[in-house]
């Protein structure tokens, strides 16, 4: 049992003012495994004010000095690559394969926005006028638990680059990760003020950082009725946003696909993160002229996969991240067989052979309708719906047809043909044929799947203000 009784501000790790225990769990045998003192609102000030007086010398630094910071925080990220895949394992759960790519990631988005903050100009000329890009201030960096480590690099190191200082908001659940990632940070060296971490309830210290009027921008990553709160509270004081608040996303299997190669990318699409992803494509369309012989692969490659601990390396999906996530998504299982579609693999309850930690079954649901609760709204979970489409242009359609917009994905034998029917999708990123991930490309989405974009120079400048000076 550990108990983590510190945040981390003004460069130091501090008592936190607030009294509150919260309990952390392993979701793979449900075992606590120890307590996170959590901050409140009286610590989101502390560190609000710590960040204010840490702007005015930090926004007039060099770029150089800031690659040469952002170049020391990725060595000390990347220096606790084994104690923070351990965390990640032990308190969230998620399959090597992910936790693998996760903490690499992490350390790499710090030499990402150096890359780009080398190319970067921060002052030109406009007709008349000369234009600089200044830093807009504090801002306030708000995580989500099932991308903590990622997300907290990647705003951590773009707000840095564009000369802002920085209060992060981890969630509460991923305390153990925030508690080893935070020592690695402190080892960088930064100056105090600069950056500074207060773990709380979002209703808490979230609150507190979306409504204070010292804090001139929020970063968030999570829900869309969080999302919703936060642009309310931030519109008091006209505070700057970028919100990345869930998905929905389509992949459209066109009818030229290499079915055996489509299916491939759909598992690892549909199941990312053990379903636990904003990006994950939970929305399958393939052609009803094809649909007998795409069901049949994709029945045999979910019935495949493995479920279970991630200590185990053959593990695919890990289990959810607590209770109430396992409870959520088992609702919408129900919820599935309620609505009238028809169940092709997985179900209810847990997989064969697991009696206890929060594990849910693959799921696919076959004859959904768009309409449905299940293909509408966000489960979160191992659980995809296949939708059948007679055309291209039902599928477009069909794929357009949700309140959100974050990312899609569309398989082809012919790249071009995928472009054409990429460039028609409205959501914020679209991945052809299983493409890797592009780290310095926007990051973002359409309609409630955000406003804003992340990584590269697209997330850089959403942190600068822009001054024309005349004369």
């Amino acid at each position: 049992m550990r108990t983590i009784d510190k945040v981390y501000i003004d460069g130091r790790f501090v008592t936190p003012h607030g009294q509150e225990l919260f309990d952390l769990f392993n979701p793979a045998t449900e075992q606590k495994i120890g307590q996170v003192r959590l901050g409140d609102a009286i610590d989101a000030k502390a560190a609000v004010a710590a960040a204010k007086r840490a702007f005015p010398a930090w926004s007039r630094s060099s770029k150089a000095e800031r690659i040469a910071l952002l170049r020391r925080l990725h060595d000390a990220v990347a220096a606790r690559t084994d104690g923070l895949a351990a965390a990640m394992i032990e308190e969230y759960g998620a399959a090597r394969t992910f936790v693998g790519f996760s903490v690499a990631h992490a350390a790499d988005l710090f030499l990402d926005m150096a890359h780009t903050l080398e190319a970067f100009e921060f002052t030109q000329s406009v007709g008349g006028a000369q234009v600089t890009l200044q830093p807009v201030g504090v801002v306030a960096a708000i995580s989500p638990w099932n991308s903590n480590i990622g997300c907290i690099c990647g705003k951590l190191a773009t707000a840095l680059a564009a000369g802002c200082t920085v209060v992060i908001k981890p969630s509460e659940m991923s305390a153990t990760q925030t508690q080893v990632l935070a020592e690695a940070l402190h080892e960088a060296g930064l100056p105090p003020g600069v950056f500074n971490i207060v773990g709380g309830r979002g209703e808490v210290v979230g609150a507190e950082l979306s409504s204070h009027p010292d804090v001139a921008k929020v970063t968030f990553t999570g829900s869309t009725a969080v999302g919703r709160s936060i642009m309310r509270s931030a519109a008091e004081t006209m505070k700057r946003v970028t919100l990345e608040p869930g998905g929905k996303g389509p992949n459209i299997i066109l009818p030229d696909a290499d079915l055996e190669a489509a299916v491939s990318h759909v598992v690892a699409a549909g199941f990312l993160n053990s379903g636990q992803a904003c990006i994950a494509g939970t929305r399958v369309l393939a052609p009803r002229s094809r649909l007998p012989e795409f069901l049949e692969r994709l029945r045999a490659a979910v019935e495949t996969l493995e479920v279970g601990e991630s200590t185990d390396p053959a593990v695919k999906v890990g289990p959810m991240v607590s209770q109430k996530q396992w409870d959520r998504v088992q609702g919408y299982i129900h919820l599935g067989l309620e609505e009238g579609a028809q169940l092709m693999v997985g179900g209810e309850g847990r997989p064969a052979g697991l009696e206890r930690g929060w594990f849910v079954r693959p799921t696919v649901f076959t004859g959904v309708d768009n309409d449905m609760r299940i293909a509408r709204e966000e489960i979160f979970g191992p659980v995809l719906c296949v939708i059948p489409y007679d055309d291209e242009e039902q599928a477009i359609a069909i794929a357009n047809d949700s309140p959100y917009g974050l990312q899609a994905y569309v398989e082809s034998a012919d790249p071009a043909h995928a472009r054409r029917v990429a460039q028609r999708l409205d959501c914020g990123r679209v991945t052809i044929n299983g493409a890797p991930h592009a780290p310095l490309a926007p990051f973002g989405g359409f309609k409630q799947s955000g406003i804003g974009r992340e990584y590269g120079r697209y997330g850089l400048e959403a942190h600068l203000e822009v001054k024309a000076i005349l004369g």
